[in-house]
């Protein structure tokens, strides 16, 4: 394991970093280490056993691809927590054009990044307070720079990586680097406009707006044009019988 933040460029002040060859998963690793966090930390490691995604899903994580994690303390309620993971999308986009056309990338809500259509990477926020607050913020990222996943055959969008659409080799330290550094300029970008801006971010990338789409929530599946996302994050479609505001869900075009 190593602490060292700058062997691979100019890493982001304020913010510390934690490099393990082999763990179960980046985010239960933040979990057991959130009491001793004392201010931003990314956990990448080499080799994860037991990623998982969104809802619990297996992700795959083979060695040459980002998987990291980012740990912090904001002083924010449930609601303003989740929304940061409109600027993990945000910062995504911007590393990932360092390296690929800005123009083949899209935001998917609520936290896939595509390229060329397919998914090469994917967002998973998990926190724990109480009494409106949270005591801990973990943000979980995982990017196919090199591999995509094999096998996956129930994915709304069949993964891609980095290299496979012709984007360049990059090392995932090389290449937390960039995302770290992007994401801090995410987080200055909210202290100094609001949420509001990080809205209109996302919006200016996002995949299928004004277009027809599909969501499936854990009890229903609405169909409508995606207008846009609220000030909290929700999808707003509008549908045959007006519109419509789905927290949660998952997308099909």
């Amino acid at each position: 394991m190593s602490t060292d933040a700058s062997s691979h460029g100019p890493w982001p002040a304020g913010y510390d970093r934690i490099m393990l060859d082999r763990v179960d998963s980046t985010m239960a690793e933040a979990a057991r280490r959130a009491p001793q966090i004392d201010r931003p930390t990314w956990i990448i490691a080499q080799t994860q056993t037991a990623a998982r995604g969104r809802r619990g899903r297996v992700w795959q994580a083979p060695a040459g691809n980002l998987n990291a994690t980012l740990i912090f303390k904001p002083d924010a309620s449930p609601a303003a927590a989740a929304r940061r993971s409109f600027l993990a999308a945000n910062a995504l986009f911007a590393a990932l054009s360092i390296y690929v056309p800005a123009q083949q990338l899209a935001l998917k809500w609520p936290n896939d990044v595509l390229l060329s259509g397919g998914k090469v990477a994917g967002i998973l926020l998990e926190s724990s307070g109480q009494g409106g607050r949270i005591d801990w913020l973990s943000i979980g990222l995982g990017v196919n720079l090199r591999h995509a996943p094999e096998g996956v055959t129930d994915a709304a969008f069949a993964p891609v990586s980095l290299t496979q659409m012709g984007g360049w080799q990059v090392d995932p330290l090389d290449f937390l680097t960039t995302l770290a550094t992007a994401y801090a300029a995410q987080e200055q970008r909210l202290a100094q406009m609001g949420f509001a801006q990080i809205r209109a971010d996302w919006l200016a990338h996002a995949a299928r707006l004004g277009e027809i789409i599909t969501a499936r929530t854990m009890r229903d599946e609405i169909t409508g044009t995606f207008d846009t996302i609220d000030d909290d994050g929700n999808l707003v479609l509008i549908t045959g019988t007006g519109r419509c505001v789905i927290a949660a869900a998952d997308i099909y075009f």
